[in-house]
This record gives structure tokens, C-alpha cells and sequence, in this order.
């Protein structure tokens, strides 16, 4: 059978189609052609061209191939491809992603000195009414008897001032719910805190045991007769290792039965191992100890409140009120956030040693890449004390106002500061409030000297926080509780500022606009009532306060 017969024989013989010719004339004619082109001195590199020709032209995938062939052809006979050259890219940075504050503060202070166009903010701030009505504390005390106690429970409290606060409200809390008698919790020595104090350095301990004395037993050691059974030694004791945001179902299922049948648990650590949602019973435990059992001890609160004191007089043009700012403008802290200022070769140097000191291997992990301007623009990079002082000119407060600056050592603090002091030369820190004497006694104590700052800015007419924390979480609860259910607290949205920033070339009347919109949005958030998961200790509205005016509020609500 012949190739080109698909039909099987019959048997019969069939005439033969005529055999093919062995070229096609017309690519046979193509190939005299391509003879003719190629003779005489053409480059290697064109020969091959043709000889891939000659082969691609004898199947049909020719089709397929044309439109690079002709691409080809064109680069090689125009001479526009040069193979050696790498074409450059030019990368334009994202908006936000540099720090231009600098170059910003330098356009607009001129304008922002002359201008007179409105009041002091402080004296205007928050003056108009808000939805979210009057609030007032109401924690209830029991005034009942405890019944007999389930056994001891003793937990350790990590971390900083407010860490440690945490652990000491969810301890109460755990206790009282398992009907449990509290160990003053122990405070562990951090390694970046580096403060050895203990409870009663920090907090009025009989003033602690005395408020919550009908809710909760709390004693400041466990009886010797029942640790003469661990060898009164408190690492016997056995120890549950409790996940993160546990409920405090957990706690009665699983942490109750052992405490029945030891007499004696230990908790460590214990930071946030309570969940925030918790049943009323269990947050109103928590109420009671943050706001109304935990005061600060004697020489701590004392102090503080000599400075709130001395912020009011030097506060007189304003009426005694005064803003307070936390700068969390560390070296540490700088080093953390791996952002990029303008400090340059110096300032590589000194937050590539500062992370080496604080978490050595850490920031060099093999894999790990660091993007200081996605950190900018995510709004993650700590405010500088020169983009504190652009953002609160901004929003309304003149050169007059009264600053209190609650922070540890700033970075650089000579060239940082500079700026700031020429925005608000009447800023204060507790160090230029305070003699060497006074402050003394809690000079090596870093939670001390925090609660000091925490005092005096609990008191002020603003409180403007910078970077979050437990610092500013607890204050803005604090402050909701002491100020009618309206924390009174300025928390800029970051990832505007970067933006806003980034562009050294607006002027004063559109920078302040836009600032001033930001202001009015930090009031409008003022009264705002805990969600589920939210924090008691920053959103003590409902659990810890009642309406103080229901009748009137309604009547507001359904006028609007």
C-alpha cells in the first residue's frame, strides 16, 4: 500500500496517484533566492538566520513563527539590539516611605509663627456635645461576706509598669471568680526594664487589699503550714503554663479541680492569659482593681501629683490646662521599629549596635528582610519630636500651650529636641519640673519613674499618644473613666501623617486643614463603647460606667 493510499487494499489493482515531485517549485525557486542573497560577504550570524529560514519555510508552523521571525529580522538589520546593555530602571519611592519632615518644617515655620487665625485649642477642644452622652463611674463593692476560701493562688507578672497592671486586674479576676485567696503578685525582674521594685514600691498595697476585701481575699504570703508541704519552696508548687487570651472557662475547668486538691497554684508567667470577653461577673472584678483598688504607693503618687501641681501654674495663660505628649523616642525603641531617620552613617551605626544589645540575632535572621519605607507608610514608625511638634501646631495649639513630655531618654535628644523646644518653648518634663532630690528615690526604677509620667498625664486636659503600648491604653481607659466616658486623647491615624509629610511643598492653610480634620475625628472617637474582644482597660464604657444622663440623652438621640 502505497503512504499516501489510506483506503486498505481490495485486492484489485488500483492505479498509483503520480508520484510527488522532489521540490516544490515554488520553494525550490525560494531557495535559488535565498542563494542568491546570501553569496557574498554576509556575517555568520545572518547565514544562520537563513539557513533557519530555509528550514522553518518547508512546515507550516511557519504561521506560527512570522511575527518573531519578522522581529528578528528587524533587530538584526536595523542594529538596534545591543545584547551587552541592561536597560535601567529608574525606582521612584512610594509616597510616605521617607522621612521629609526636615525639609517640610523648614517650608511652613515662617507661616506657622505668623499665624494668629484662631484661639489656643486647648481652650476649644472637645466643646461641642457628643452622642455618646455623660457617663460615671459605677463600680459596685460587695458589701457580703466571702465564703471559705478554695485555696492560694500566686502568679508571677512580666513585662513593664502596664504589663504588669494587666496581670494584676486578670489575677483578680481569676481569683474571685474561682472563689480563690490572691498572692500579692510577684513582679519579675525584665531585661529591658531592668527594674527590680516590687508591688508595694509601686502601689499603695494596704490601700490594694482593703478595696477589694469583700470580693476578694488577697494576703501577701501563703501560710507556712501549707508550703511546709512543697518544702517552702515555691518552685515545688505546681505550675500551669496557660495559653494566651484563655477563657475563664479554662480556669474552672481546669485550673479549679487542681487548686481544690493542692491548696497551692502557681501561674507563671501570667501577662494576657485572660481573654477580654469575659461574663459581667468577671469584668466587674477587673473594674474594681484597675480603677478603684490599684493607687499608686505613697512617695509615687506624691510626687506625681507635686507636678501636675507645677504643669497647672505654668499653665496659668490657659487656665491651668496643659497637653501631655508620650514620646517614644527611645534608642530602643528607634532600633526596634528599624525605621530611617536623617541621621545617617551615625545613625546606621548606632541602631545596628542597639539591636545587637537588645535582641541580638534577631533583626539578622538568615531570609529576613527589612523595608524601612513599607514601615513609614504603614504608619509603624515612632513620631519624632519635630513631627510631634508639626502635628499639634497643626491641630490649633499655639506657642504658648504647655507641654508635658512623658518618655525615657531620647535619641539624640540635642539635634531631635531642637526642633520642638522652637515650636513649644514652654515643655516640660518631669526632669526639669523636679529637683535631683526628688527624684532621687526612683531614679534607677524605670516603672517608678513611668508611673510618675503616668500621674501627670492622666491629669492633663490632653493626652496625645504617639505609638501605642500599654502606656497610652491604659491612660486612654483611665482618662474615659476620670473624664465623663470621653477620653480626651489624641490618637493620629500614623499613615496620614507619612503622607502628609512626605510632601514638602504644601502650604500652612492646607497642612493645618487637613490636621485640624484629624483633630475633630480623635474627638468624635471619644466616647466610644466596648466591642466584643476589646479591652475593659481602654474601654471601660459599659462595663465599668453607667449613663449619667439616660433621660436627657434619649431625648438628644431621637432629635437628631
Amino acid at each position: 500500500m502505497h503512504p499516501y493510499n489510506r483506503l486498505p487494499s481490495s485486492g484489485h489493482s488500483t492505479p498509483s496517484p503520480p508520484s510527488s515531485p522532489l521540490r516544490s517549485p515554488r520553494l525550490r525557486h525560494g531557495r535559488s533566492k535565498a542563494g542568491k542573497f546570501s553569496s557574498g560577504g554576509k556575517s555568520l550570524a545572518q547565514r544562520l538566520s537563513w539557513m533557519l529560514l530555509s528550514v522553518l519555510l518547508r512546515r507550516q508552523g511557519i504561521f506560527l513563527f512570522a511575527p518573531l521571525i519578522y522581529i528578528s529580522g528587524m533587530l538584526l538589520y536595523m542594529g538596534t539590539a545591543s545584547f551587552d546593555v541592561v536597560p535601567i530602571i529608574k525606582h521612584r519611592p512610594a509616597p510616605g516611605s521617607i522621612y521629609r519632615s526636615p525639609q517640610l518644617y523648614a517650608n511652613l515655620q515662617h507661616d506657622m509663627d505668623s499665624d494668629n487665625s484662631s484661639a489656643d485649642a486647648i481652650s476649644t477642644i472637645w466643646k461641642s456635645p457628643y452622642r455618646g452622652g455623660e457617663w460615671k463611674p459605677c463600680v459596685n463593692r460587695s458589701s457580703e461576706g466571702l465564703p471559705e476560701s478554695n485555696g492560694y493562688i500566686y502568679v508571677e507578672a512580666n513585662g513593664g509598669l502596664n504589663q504588669q497592671r494587666t496581670s494584676v486586674c486578670n489575677a483578680v479576676a481569676v481569683a474571685g471568680y474561682l472563689n480563690a485567696t490572691l498572692v500579692i503578685p510577684n513582679f519579675h525582674y525584665h531585661s529591658i526594664w531592668k527594674d527590680p521594685s516590687k508591688f508595694r514600691d509601686i502601689y499603695d498595697e494596704e490601700y490594694f487589699i482593703d478595696t477589694l476585701k469583700n470580693d476578694v481575699r488577697v494576703v501577701d504570703k501563703i501560710p507556712e503550714y501549707l508550703m511546709e508541704r512543697f518544702g517552702s519552696n515555691m518552685t515545688n508548687v505546681h505550675n500551669f503554663r496557660i495559653k494566651a487570651w484563655s477563657s475563664i472557662q479554662y480556669y474552672r475547668d481546669v485550673v479549679l479541680p487542681k487548686l481544690l486538691e493542692e491548696k497551692v497554684i502557681r501561674i507563671s508567667p501570667f501577662a494576657n492569659r485572660l481573654s477580654f470577653d469575659a461574663p459581667p461577673v468577671v469584668q466587674r472584678l477587673r473594674c474594681l482593681a484597675n480603677y478603684e483598688a490599684l493607687r499608686f504607693s505613697s512617695p509615687v503618687l506624691t510626687t506625681g501629683e507635686s507636678l501636675v501641681e507645677r504643669m497647672r501654674e505654668r499653665s496659668a495663660i490657659n487656665g491651668g490646662k496643659y497637653v501631655s505628649v508620650h514620646l517614644r523616642f527611645e534608642e530602643d525603641m528607634v532600633a526596634f521599629s528599624c525605621c530611617v531617620f536623617d541621621g545617617g552613617k551615625q545613625e546606621r551605626q548606632d541602631m545596628i549596635a542597639a539591636r545587637e544589645r537588645g535582641w541580638k540575632g534577631k533583626f539578622t535572621k538568615p531570609g529576613r528582610v527589612i523595608r524601612p519605607g513599607a514601615i513609614r507608610t504603614n504608619g509603624k514608625c515612632p513620631l519624632t519630636p519635630l513631627e510631634v511638634g508639626l502635628m499639634l501646631r497643626g491641630m490649633g495649639f499655639t506657642k504658648n500651650t504647655s507641654i508635658f513630655l512623658a518618655s525615657g531618654i531620647i535619641y539624640n535628644a540635642e539635634k531631635t529636641m531642637a526642633p520642638l523646644l522652637q515650636m513649644f518653648p514652654n515643655l516640660h518634663t518631669k526632669e526639669t519640673l523636679a529637683s535631683e532630690e526628688e527624684l532621687a528615690p526612683f531614679k534607677n526604677y524605670s516603672s517608678r519613674m513611668a508611673a510618675i509620667d503616668y500621674t501627670v498625664c492622666l491629669h492633663s486636659e490632653v493626652f496625645v499618644t504617639t505609638q501605642g503600648g500599654n502606656f497610652p491604653h491604659f491612660l486612654l481607659g483611665h482618662r474615659r473613666y476620670l473624664y465623663g466616658g470621653h477620653s480626651k486623647t489624641i490618637k493620629p491615624d500614623k499613615r496620614k501623617l507619612a503622607l502628609l509629610f512626605d510632601n514638602p511643598n504644601i502650604g500652612w492653610k492646607s497642612f493645618k486643614r487637613q490636621l485640624m480634620s484629624m483633630r475633630s475625628h480623635s474627638d468624635s472617637k471619644g466616647v466610644e463603647l466596648k466591642r466584643p474582644n476589646d479591652s475593659i482597660y481602654s474601654f471601660p464604657c459599659p462595663d465599668c460606667m453607667c449613663r449619667a444622663n439616660k433621660t436627657d440623652d434619649s431625648k438628644s438621640s431621637s432629635a437628631a
